[in-house]
């Protein structure tokens, strides 16, 4: 398309708009993620000789164009929302703003990024709201589709309230605190289950967590209590197997009545934030939940309707009528109203140039191809995810579908 819009001079001034077209089922609400990774990539963006070379082996595009492109750096302006805000769906999360060429060669790389972390920091919200303030923690590096694809998922999680990952490249990459515990496989290389837990306690004397399921769960929670006796005591346990509402109480009553009313029971095993609903209702001892793979790969919904639509071209709008998938002109900002208690009311979708009272919600933060934006730590981010959610009406904290959606006005 690039290289048509320059032969036919479809080069003047062009306005694109990422949004979410309508919410997933069971969604009440998402959550803005992704937007400093986007920038930065954006911020480096160019042909490589390599790249160049490829392109013209395929025998597609002219000399003309490929001389633009080896040139090519993004030199518009970039306007969104911050990331760790509470979205809906027809809202823009990022707007570009650059003539017609640059704005569609960079379409691909803003929908790849924004969508995923959007993605999985929107799951990951939905288990910090029913955990009831109890810890939950990151697992799913390994079945991330991807190392790329686990890294930005343990990102997009901790911006969403997930306290912790497993994942020692974005605990390295992003300061994420980290944390882990021993596999079946160490319990099992062993003579027994006692001397397993012995061993990884005088490697790690100040945090040991023994994983207890391998074999009896019941019957390793006995071993801790006497194990807790002879001065080796474990920080906590891990549960990965069985009936977790039934053993935890158990093992919960077990660990009490030796007094070690102090060592956390941890429950693993393909749980999402519908298990820890099951789990808080059911009043199960455990103290911290560990989700991975329905986390990573947001399994209930493992996509968002997202669209990058061009709304204005040379000062007009532009807008789709298609049937489900209509679209509204120009670029735009995003007014929050909230009740008198602080909770949210609405949002207002204006013209960016009218000026409404309400808090806006987009902000220029690349202004001419460079960044007009201080970069939030990860912490500041996420910080702004817990307002949010404090200000989130309850009806949409639901893991069902919502019985009102929130309102979007549209003008």
């Amino acid at each position: 398309m690039a290289q048509s819009y320059l032969e036919n001079g479809k080069t003047k001034p062009a306005v694109f708009s990422l949004f979410i077209r309508r919410m997933p089922k069971n969604r009440g609400f998402l959550v803005a993620a992704g937007l400093e990774t986007l920038l930065r990539e954006i911020e480096k963006f160019k042909f490589s000789k390599e790249d160049l070379t490829y392109l013209e082996s395929l025998n597609i595009f002219s000399k003309d164009f490929l001389n633009y492109l080896e040139g090519y750096k993004f030199s518009g302006d970039i306007y969104a929302i911050n990331e760790g805000r509470i979205v809906f769906e027809n809202e823009p999360l990022i707007q570009v703003e650059a003539n017609l060429p640059d704005a569609q060669i960079i379409e691909t790389l803003i929908i790849n990024i924004i969508h995923f972390q959007t993605l999985v920091a929107s799951k990951a919200a939905r288990s910090f709201i029913v955990s009831g303030g109890k810890k939950v923690i990151d697992f799913g590096f390994r079945r991330a589709h991807g190392i790329e694809a686990g890294v930005y998922a343990a990102r997009a999680a901790y911006i969403a309230g997930i306290d912790a990952t497993s994942n020692l490249k974005a605990g390295k990459k992003f300061g994420i605190p980290v944390t882990g515990t021993m596999a079946h496989s160490y319990v099992m290389v062993f003579e027994s289950e006692e001397d397993a837990f012995k061993c990884f306690a005088k490697t790690f004397p100040k945090t040991p967590i023994f994983l207890i399921d391998t074999y009896d769960t019941l019957e390793a929670a006995k071993k801790v209590v006497k194990l807790a006796k002879e001065g080796i005591k474990a920080i906590g346990v891990r549960i990965d197997s069985g009936d977790l509402i039934e053993l935890s109480k158990k093992v919960r009553e077990t660990l009490d009545e030796a007094g070690l009313n102090e060592t956390k029971i941890i429950a693993s095993g393909g749980l999402d934030e519908y298990d820890i609903e099951k789990f808080m209702d059911e009043k199960a001892p455990i103290d911290v939940f560990a989700i991975g793979t329905k986390l990573v790969t947001s399994s209930d919904r493992p996509y968002l309707d997202i669209a990058y639509k061009l709304v204005e071209y040379d000062g007009k709008p532009k807008f789709k009528l298609s049937p489900g998938k209509a679209t509204f002109p120009y670029k735009r900002q995003i007014i929050r109203h909230y009740l008198q208690n602080g909770v949210m009311n609405y949002d207002e979708s204006i013209k960016f140039t009218e000026n409404v009272k309400g808090e806006k919600l987009v902000f220029k933060v690349v202004e001419n191809g460079e960044l007009a934006y201080s970069f939030k730590t990860l912490k500041e981010i996420r910080e702004a995810f817990l307002e949010d959610v404090k200000k989130l009406p309850e009806s949409l904290k639901t893991l069902n579908e919502p019985t009102q959606k929130y309102k979007v006005l549209i003008k």
